[in-house]
């Protein structure tokens, strides 16, 4: 029997860049809380998505040459494929450039004007491009965005405002009779105090210092301000609509139960959203948890460093579930948590490879070294079984009541309490002795059997967390997965069923120094072609073109004779402005060559000078002068000429090929 809806939605992804594992991080929790309300028999609706307009987005397509939809085309396929590597099982993926979205943003901001609202001003303060945010002087944090900690710059242009004061009082009185609404505790706090207390200001909902953006449809000079456009997907993704015909699956899912988001946008989902609610008439969410951050434990993660960790880099390091299990596991439930190697490593190896993996591993070699991979209940139950057996079935009960908190990685802990209760099992009842005992041998078959009882029992519940991991453990036991709805029953698996006779091993342990010098060298490549391509980009803008000339065959170009030459005197052409002539050594000979660069060198800096020169032009006179050869040039865009020299020393008469 279901128990009834389940909306979940994570914060829609920026299109402006790839996401860094942080990011990442608030997709995978979403997930597992996904799967685990499915699992305890929720109807679950998963929504995710990427916010697509703004002007740091126009601003990234003109660097690229692109227009917006084709950035934010690529970007948006990046974070899809992001979502799908970590294997995320979102139900919708929105993007706010979708039809359907867009045309009830334009409603919705017509119904707000409409309504009185929303009113024409100018606005006038100091702009964070990267936040997409207005600030006064005194919000800044030492002169920068509080958000970000990026600078600002004064702004000032026509725009729609918002009367966020006319629902101000309405919003602290719902916060205040609903605890539960802003999750954690100090994020309410923060709200209240910092931002509803002191008194709302307006907000500005629209711009007209840039175009990409839904336009305001009856004032075409304007487009709607990103935060409104974005917010109104957690409603336009399931079927809102703002003439009243909203469909059915709407009626059935809002209000959502949880937005998923990061402290750093908690202000946007806590005042701005429900206000926005509020006026359209709608109910507000159940509940806003605002996450902390995953911080990288050796320094800020950047990109001029070289240094950001990206969820594909681990997943290739680690697999997809390690990096899933160490995400949910070290993120606390208020603080901040931290990443890094070192800390990947030293958890793979003590909870994945040793407390979980070998717990697997152990538990199907001895039953195939002892009962031929037959695993049999024979009714040989002792004190310690009964203690096993209570850890077991009262896991889910543990497990159930952290994921109603929100507390993932405490729920994970009580998961991997539960395998390192079956370990001590094993320590306790000594297989291996048991074994060297024929009469034993129904004591060992029962020891064996409530082992794989328990690793199933918590298998059932490691899989909304590490779903493929437990996927390939029931595989490994010829079975599948239980749901939670018989996690209360112990001795389930059918007694005679025979496990695999190869086991998988399913985390290997790791060297945390060879894990680091691989990933150094991963970001040192990394770095390297980001200079690359620096580069390329810096000669591209300094780059000329010329006209191009008619092809010649190599047999013309080799007709041309080109050598190194060392000038050993030069002096101005009398009846000429633009003329030097200089006496060249070419190996043994000396010729003498007039060039038309006196405006670029004087006849002192000419002298001992080693120039590119071509020997086998025919002889011409210039000025009354007899110039036997040409001194190659480069010219620039305006007409600046440098005589082209060899890199490196070489003697005169050297030939250039």
């Amino acid at each position: 029997m279901s128990k009834g809806k389940y909306y979940i939605t994570t914060a829609i992804a920026y299109t402006s860049g790839k996401p860094h594992i942080g990011n990442s991080y608030e997709i995978v929790l979403a997930d597992s809380i996904a799967r685990f309300k499915r699992k305890d028999g929720y109807e679950v609706f998963f929504q995710t998505g990427t916010d697509e307009h703004g002007q740091k987005i126009e601003l990234k397509a003109q660097e690229e040459g692109v227009t917006p939809k084709e950035f934010v085309d690529r970007v948006a396929g990046n974070i899809k494929d992001l979502c799908n590597l970590m294997d995320t099982s979102y139900d919708h993926f929105i993007r706010t450039t979708d039809d359907y979205h867009e045309k009830q943003v334009q409603k919705i901001f017509k119904r707000f004007y409409d309504q009185g609202d929303i009113y024409k001003g100018s606005y006038e303060g100091l702009y964070c491009t990267p936040c997409e945010s207005f600030w006064t002087e005194s919000q800044l944090v030492d002169g920068k965005c509080p958000d970000c900690g990026r600078e600002v710059k004064p702004a000032k242009e026509e725009a729609y405002f918002f009367k966020m004061s006319k629902y101000a009082d309405r919003l602290i009185e719902h916060i205040n009779t609903h605890p539960e609404f802003i999750q954690p505790v100090s994020r309410k706090n923060e709200m209240m105090n910092n931002f509803l207390l002191p008194g709302l200001q307006d907000l500005c909902v629209s711009r007209t210092s840039f175009k990409w953006g839904i336009p305001v449809d009856f004032d075409d000079r304007h487009v709607v301000y990103v935060w409104l456009d974005a917010l109104t997907n957690y409603i336009t993704g399931i079927g809102y609509d703002c003439d009243g015909e909203s469909t059915e699956q709407y009626h059935k899912l809002w209000p959502a139960d949880l937005h998923l988001i990061g402290k750093d946008i908690i202000r946007f989902h806590t005042i701005y959203w429900p206000i926005f609610l509020m006026a359209l008439g709608e109910p507000l969410p159940k509940q806003i948890f605002g996450h902390p951050w995953l911080l990288q434990g050796d320094g800020k993660m950047s990109k001029s460093k070289g240094n950001v960790l990206y969820a594909n880099d681990l997943v290739d390091f680690f697999g997809v579930d390690a990096v899933r299990y160490f995400v949910l596991h070290e993120m606390p439930f208020e603080n901040d948590g931290t990443i890094s190697w070192e800390l990947l490593v030293e958890r793979i190896n003590s909870d994945l490879a040793n407390t979980l993996g070998n717990l697997v591993n152990r538990t199907i070699s001895m039953s195939n070294k002892y009962f031929g991979g037959i695993v049999a209940q024979k009714g040989c139950e002792e004190e310690v079984d009964r203690e096993l057996k209570a850890a077991a079935t009262g896991a889910y009960g543990k497990v159930a009541a952290k994921m109603e908190e929100l507390r993932v990685a405490d729920a994970l802990t009580e998961i991997f309490a539960l395998f390192k209760r079956c370990n001590k099992y094993i320590d306790e009842t000594e297989p291996w002795v048991l074994a060297k005992d024929e009469e034993k041998k129904d004591r060992l078959s029962t020891v064996l059997y409530n082992l794989v009882e328990g690793i199933l029992i918590g298998t059932a519940l490691l899989e909304p967390f590490m779903p493929s991991t437990a996927k390939k453990i029931a595989e490994q036991l010829h079975t599948e997965v239980r749901g939670f709805d018989v996690l209360d029953r112990f001795g389930l698996y059918p007694s005679g069923t025979k496990v695999t006779e190869k086991p998988e091993i399913l985390f290997a342990r790791l060297d945390a120094k060879e894990v680091v010098e691989k990933a150094e060298a991963m970001f040192a490549e990394r770095k390297a072609a980001q200079a690359a391509g620096e580069a390329r980009e810096e000669a591209a803008e300094e780059g000329i073109d010329i006209e191009p000339k008619e092809e010649i065959t190599y047999d013309q170009f080799d007709r041309m004779q080109f050598q190194v030459g060392e000038i050993i005197a030069c002096e101005a052409v009398p009846k000429s402005k633009k003329l030097l002539c200089s006496k060249v050594r070419i190996g043994s000979q000396v010729k003498q060559i007039v060039s038309g660069i006196k405006q670029y060198y004087s006849p002192e800096e000419m002298v001992g000078k080693k120039v590119m020169v071509l020997v086998n032009l025919k002889p011409a006179t210039l000025a009354g002068v007899l110039s036997e050869g040409m001194l190659l040039c480069a010219e620039d865009g305006e007409g600046n000429l440098a005589l082209l020299t060899p890199e490196k020393d070489m003697p005169a008469g050297a030939e250039i090929c």
